[in-house]
């Protein structure tokens, strides 16, 4: 009789609880890569111009992710 009767109270919940975990924050930063269009002269023609964005274009994306994934390991 005393078996039965604990089975016949309350079910258990179970609850899930969210605890922070701090992590260091990444220290250092990729470096900047040298565009070409830096290295430009001032009087350049826009020929010279579009062919350099076109050349820092996947530079640029590349430095771009790395951006992210650094500014994404201190959220």
């Amino acid at each position: 009789m005393l078996l039965l009767t604990a089975c016949v109270g309350p079910a258990r919940v179970v609850q899930e609880v969210k605890v922070p975990v701090y992590r260091p924050c990444v220290t250092g930063a990729p470096e900047r890569p040298m565009f070409a269009v830096r290295g430009l002269a001032p009087d350049a023609s826009d020929g010279e111009k579009v062919l350099a964005l076109a050349r820092d274009l996947p530079l640029h994306l590349k430095y771009e992710a790395q951006l992210e994934a650094v500014i994404a390991g201190c959220l």
